[in-house]
């Protein structure tokens, strides 16, 4: 454990990978997301008829880092915690058929004040690999813990 600005963490975590998934996709469950989302773009659902290439919609990966359970860093600050905001940078193309292997890892934590006095941030990257090893997507994600108003 480690002290960073008064903040007592397991350091050793940060930028250690983690493996939380391989998620095969296949045509029905990118149409099904797409539609789920109200998507109209043919490039997400094909055409009419639902023939033709598709691709999966950018957001597909938020679906799978979802509930996703990480290492606890052992964070001894706050009484509430909450998800803070989340990021999704789409590097390649997700197709039918694509095997994608999940990796997190604790990218950075750091202090702020706000109004309700002193936060910190735990920030998440999970990367998504394709069957050639190939990034297709990163993810992040902030998530913060504080005091109680008292």
């Amino acid at each position: 454990m480690t002290t960073d600005e008064g903040i007592v963490y397991d350091r050793s975590l940060l930028g250690v990978e983690t493996h939380i998934g391989t998620f095969e996709l296949t045509r029905e469950m990118l149409l099904g997301f797409a539609k789920s989302t109200g998507e109209t773009n043919p490039r997400y659902l094909g055409d009419d008829n639902g023939a033709g290439d598709i691709v999966a919609p950018p957001t597909i990966c938020n679906v799978f880092v979802s509930g996703v359970s990480r290492p606890d860093i052992n964070l001894e600050f706050g009484e509430i915690g909450f998800f803070a905001g989340q990021s999704i940078e789409c590097k390649a193309e997700i197709r039918p058929g694509d095997v994608l292997s999940a990796s997190t890892k604790l990218d950075n934590v750091y202090v702020k004040t706000g109004r309700s006095g002193k936060m910190v941030f735990a920030v998440w990257e999970t990367q998504f690999r394709n069957q050639d090893d190939v990034t297709v997507a990163l993810v992040t994600e902030s998530f913060v813990r504080r005091n109680k108003n008292r």
